[in-house]
């Protein structure tokens, strides 16, 4: 895993309440053993539905923060969400809350979820294209003109995250400590 960094991107914004796993990765792609190559499926019924989903549009590619509403990543347990987000290039989502399942699948892969209060979200979603930097570190992110808002997160998450550990290389970090 890598090290998590603070960055600056746009927002892809999601108007969405209650994504679930099945939305983020249709469950005809999770045949595969693999870890990899399944950020091309995100989103797949959505946007062949809608050909102005937010995802086909080009202002929008490149981003690295997703903004939805809330209760994102309900239904089933599938870290293949997780993944399909990370390989279509996002390290955060932000939304107003998140399945309990999801957030830890999340957090023991990389990708970071931050929890804002409704009015922040729904003023972002209103527009088409938010910049921010999300700084983990400081638990803040922060606006173009300057608006910060903090959050709050785990502190052994937090120190995973901004170390690049999974759960794996923390124990044998941990054990490497003790040892010595």
């Amino acid at each position: 895993m890598e090290k998590f960094t603070a960055f600056t991107s746009h927002t892809v914004p999601l108007p969405i309440k209650d994504v679930d796993t099945d939305m983020i990765i249709p469950a005809q792609h999770l045949t595969r053993t693999e870890k990899t190559g399944y950020g091309q499926f995100l989103f797949e019924h959505l946007r062949a539905m809608d050909p102005d989903f937010p995802l086909n549009q080009p202002q929008y590619q490149d981003a690295q923060i997703l903004l939805s509403e809330s209760n994102f990543g309900c239904g089933s347990s599938r870290e293949h969400a997780v993944w399909a987000i990370q390989q279509a290039g996002f390290n955060a989502v932000i939304a107003m809350s998140f399945s309990d399942i999801f957030f830890n699948n999340a957090a023991k892969n990389g990708l970071l979820l931050i929890q804002l209060p409704e009015p922040v979200i729904r003023q972002w979603l209103q527009h088409n294209t938010v910049h921010l930097t999300v700084n983990l570190a400081e638990q803040t992110v922060v606006e173009q003109d300057g608006t910060q808002h903090a959050f709050d997160y785990d502190p052994f998450r937090k120190h995973c995250l901004l170390e690049g550990l999974d759960d794996l290389d923390y124990l044998l970090t941990a054990t490497k400590g003790a040892a010595s």
